[in-house]
């Protein structure tokens, strides 16, 4: 299971309705990138190639010469699980390290923890710390896992958290080190909130 290579895949493509701008362009205290940015080097260093999953008529800051890839949502209505699974099928014999643009005190010794299980299920991915279920967002995938995710899109799936947790027993479910490690910005309001947290760490650094 392990012998394949690790490819990744920053979720930009989301509509962003309640941030009322692109979450993938928030600039966070002592960045100078965009957060999607961001999010492809805190994956890079784990894969052998980054994918950025985007929708049609999207606008990103900075993308350009030297950026990841981008590959477009099968259909918006499918939500993130669209964007992931047009990435499976674009390496569909390789590994997909899965990451949502929106979590910016998402860190690389996080990433080395949940890689450092591989081998031991189909998928890896952290316990919410709100609700113990599955963080879809931020996950391992190994390529078993393509087959499955082709007949939970063809049966009208659209929740990828739904998708783990049926299929439980091929999903190894990982304690998050620290609580807040996932927490994502939705709002203007968790954008702030967010960003005072980051401040904070900086400072304290």
């Amino acid at each position: 299971m392990t012998d394949c290579e690790i490819y990744g895949l920053v979720l930009a493509g989301g509509f962003s309705k309640r941030m009322d701008r692109d979450k993938a362009n928030l600039v966070y205290p002592f960045n100078d990138q965009p957060q999607w940015e961001v999010t492809a080097e805190c994956i890079r260093p784990f894969c052998r190639e980054v994918f950025l999953s985007v929708r049609d008529g999207q606008h990103l800051d900075g993308l350009g010469e030297g950026s990841p890839e981008t590959i477009g949502d099968r259909g918006s209505s499918q939500g993130p699980f669209s964007g992931f699974l047009s990435a499976m099928e674009r390496v569909p014999d390789q590994a997909l390290l899965v990451v949502a643009c929106d979590l910016p005190l998402l860190t690389g010794s996080i990433l080395r923890e949940m890689i450092g299980h591989r081998g031991s299920a189909e998928a890896i991915a952290f316990k919410s710390s709100s609700d113990g279920l599955p963080e879809p967002l931020c996950a391992l995938y190994e390529p078993a896992m393509l087959e499955v995710c082709r007949t939970a899109a063809h049966n009208g799936a659209r929740c990828p958290r739904k998708l783990l947790i049926q299929n439980a027993t091929s999903v190894e479910l990982l304690d998050l080190p620290r609580p807040d490690a996932l927490d994502n910005a939705n709002t203007p309001e968790d954008f702030a909130r967010l960003s005072r947290m980051l401040e904070q760490r900086k400072t304290i650094a």
